[in-house]
This record gives C-alpha cells, sequence and structure tokens, in this order.
C-alpha cells in the first residue's frame, strides 16, 4: 500500500462517519418533524377506526354498555335485501356519473389546453367555480330546477310541447336526476387535473406527430390517452369511490325516495344509525361498504396493470 493510498484512507473513514452522523441526525428531525401529524392520525383516524371494528361486534346503543354478540351484526347486514339494493343502486350511479365526467373532463381540458393563455385562465377559473359551491346549495338549486310545477327544466320542455316531468318525484328518474350536479359538482377538479396532466405531456411528441400528418384524434388516441394512463387511473378509482359514497344529494333532494329509489349506501347506513337503536348495525355495514370500495378499488388496479403504466 502506497503511502498517498495510506492517508486517504482515514480521510474517507472519517468522511463516512461524518455522513453517517448527519445522516442519522437529520433521520431524527424527519421522525420530530412528521410526529404531530402521526399523532393526529392516530388519534382521530386509527383509534376510531379501531374503536369501531370493536362496536361492529358489540350490540350497543347510546343508553346501554356493550354486549358481545360476535358476528351477529355482520350477519344481520349481509342478510338484509335493502343493503345490497343500495349497493347495486351505488354501482349504477357510479356508471352514470364517472365516465360522463371523466369524458366531459377530458373534452373540456383539450379545449384549455388548445387556446391561448388569458383565455385558457378564464376557462380554468370558470370550470373550478362548482367545487367551492356547497352541495347542500347545489341540491337546493336542482331542486327548484326540476320543480314539477314552476322549475327551469319542465319550462324548457313546456316551450317544445313535451309534457312535464317529476324529475325528482318519479322513481325512473330521481338517481338519474341527482346524478347530474353530482357530475357538475365534480368536473372542476377534475378538468383541472387533466388540464395539468396535458401540459406535462412534451409538445415534441405533437410536433412529431404533426410533422406525419397525424389529426387530432389519431394525436390523442396515440399520444395524449397513453400519457394520461396514470391520471385518468387514479381519476378512475377516486370518482368510483366519491360518487358511490354520495350522501348530501340524495339526503337533501330526495332524502333518499321516491320508494328509496335514490337511498345510496352512505345514506342506508346513516338512516340505520339515526333510527336504530342498536348502532353496532349501523358500523358494521359500514365496514362492509369500505370491503366493498377496497375489493372493487384493487381489482381495478390490478386490470389496468398500474404498475406498467407511464410515469
Amino acid at each position: 500500500m502506497t503511502s498517498s493510498t495510506a492517508e486517504r484512507s482515514p480521510s474517507r473513514r472519517a468522511g463516512r462517519q461524518r455522513h453517517d452522523t448527519f445522516r442519522y441526525r437529520d433521520g431524527k428531525v424527519a421522525y420530530l418533524l412528521i410526529l404531530p401529524v402521526m399523532i393526529l392520525l392516530g388519534i382521530f383516524v386509527l383509534w376510531p377506526a379501531v374503536y369501531a371494528g370493536y362496536l361492529s361486534f358489540q350490540n350497543w346503543s347510546f343508553y346501554k354498555d356493550p354486549e358481545f354478540v360476535g358476528w351477529k351484526n355482520f350477519t344481520d347486514v349481509l342478510k338484509d335485501p335493502l343493503f345490497y339494493a343500495t349497493i347495486r343502486r351505488g354501482f349504477m350511479f357510479v356508471l352514470m356519473t364517472v365516465p360522463v365526467m371523466l369524458v366531459l373532463a377530458f373534452l373540456f381540458s383539450s379545449l384549455v389546453v388548445s387556446v391561448s393563455g388569458r383565455f385558457a385562465g378564464v376557462l380554468k377559473v370558470s370550470i373550478y367555480i362548482p367545487t367551492i359551491i356547497s352541495t347542500v346549495i347545489t341540491s337546493i338549486v336542482f331542486v327548484l330546477i326540476y320543480d314539477y310545477s314552476g322549475g327551469l327544466l319542465n319550462w324548457v320542455l313546456a316551450y317544445f310541447s313535451i309534457d312535464p316531468v317529476a324529475w325528482i318525484g318519479d322513481p325512473a328518474w330521481a338517481l338519474l336526476a341527482i346524478a347530474v350536479p353530482a357530475i357538475w359538482l365534480g368536473m372542476g377538479l377534475t378538468s383541472l387535473i387533466m388540464v395539468a396532466a396535458m401540459v406535462d405531456i412534451p409538445q415534441e411528441f405533437y410536433e412529431a406527430a404533426a410533422m406525419e400528418g397525424a389529426n387530432w384524434w389519431q394525436k390523442t388516441l396515440y399520444i395524449t390517452l397513453p400519457q394520461m394512463k396514470n391520471i385518468i387511473l387514479y381519476l378512475l378509482i377516486t370518482g368510483f369511490v366519491a360518487a358511490i359514497q354520495q350522501y348530501e344529494l340524495p339526503l337533501v333532494m330526495t332524502g333518499g325516495g321516491p320508494l328509496d329509489s335514490t337511498t345510496l349506501p352512505n345514506l342506508f347506513i346513516f338512516n340505520h344509525f339515526r333510527n336504530d337503536v342498536n348502532v353496532g348495525y349501523s358500523i358494521a355495514a359500514a365496514l362492509l361498504l369500505f370491503v366493498v370500495l377496497g375489493t372493487v378499488s384493487a381489482v381495478v388496479f390490478r386490470i389496468l396493470n398500474s404498475e406498467k403504466l407511464v410515469d
């Protein structure tokens, strides 16, 4: 070993020791920084979830101590045909809202990225406005629009000599009537996320495609959509979860009626929580709904094979 090598070895060891010391110190600082968040997460998320799981095995109400009943609450929920009806209705509501919302948001986002910067800013602000409006206020506005005798929608139909429709009073139309404001409320954030994804696509791809004579449809099919697969997957999952858990719109607009035609899963759970003496039933139903949501989300990830998507 040469003298120069012997001189460098202690310095390298000292450098590694300093590096390890700084890394250990930085690690402690990082843990200290996330400690408040972890404490809040444990208090407001983890502990309520654990306690809810405990109460789901109890015959419990606000008026008596819990009594262990095992799996009875879960079996009661699984034997209830109304629970399955609300789950089916929830999936139907998802099919009514999520695909339409994604398509409309994609078209609107394509318009935004194709216009000048000032006009694009106006479009982005206008599409985001529904997101900041209260769902309760939106529900009231659409109830007035759907009103049978004096609503705006039936007034437009009357102009074309079409008989008025009981949009939220007819089981055949009520769920669709609720789907429209749900799409309107979700369009804003979905569109802005898609705009951000489209802006991030390198323009060189489109320039090369234009040189080959590709039109808008070909650019969309072979460039835009493949580059946005991760974003579309994210919006599909979050849209599914948000739609099947929709609660305020059916509660305010129809109260779950007529004939339970708009009783979605969360409203079903809330009605049992409000009216039943045994709260354990409602908690068991909520946990089963969580299992349904998790299973469907996992299946979607599996089908779309997200680990191979474009970054």
